[in-house]
């Protein structure tokens, strides 16, 4: 079984950006949940993905993740998740040997900026950035399958 132990931080200030190894422009989409599990389809330019991951349990949950045909993966956002689309720029940063995703969220969720790494174990120490922000890796209002029904841009509270 494939497990994802992840931590989730807000992100302070743009230094950040110098770290920046590539970028990865994304558009996702959730076309079927319950009881703690979701199934996401995801696209970039150039592929697509799907993805099934189930309940939480702390910061770990088991996720399977399959490429499958772009063309599949548009059609399946249109006709499942339509209106309900979180897009982001997603960076790619080693600092001090720890693989950090940036996240920085546009169109609805424009604003957002979360950065978070993914662990071998919930335990596991790494090296913190000093562009890290406060922790919200159990806040699920910061998971991208609630920002796709309930955007950033619209929370009273940011």
């Amino acid at each position: 079984m494939a497990m994802e132990i992840e931590r989730k931080f807000l992100v302070s200030g743009d230094s950040w950006r110098s770290g920046c190894a590539e970028k990865l422009e994304l558009r996702q989409g959730y076309i079927a949940g319950g009881d703690g599990c979701i199934v996401r389809v995801r696209v970039s330019d150039t592929d697509g993905w799907i993805t099934v991951k189930g309940p939480a349990r702390n910061i770990s949950r088991s996720e399977f993740e399959y490429r499958i045909p772009r063309e599949d993966a548009e059609i399946m956002l249109l006709d499942f998740a339509a209106g309900r689309i979180v897009e982001k720029t997603r960076y790619f940063i080693d600092h001090k040997g720890g693989g950090w995703i940036i996240d920085e969220f546009s169109g609805r969720n424009c604003g957002l900026v979360l950065a978070e790494i993914e662990l071998d174990s919930e335990d596991a120490f790494f090296a913190q950035p000093d562009w890290l922000g406060k922790e919200v890796s159990g806040d699920y209002r910061y998971h991208n399958s609630y920002l796709s029904r309930n955007p950033y841009s619209e929370w009273k509270e940011k």
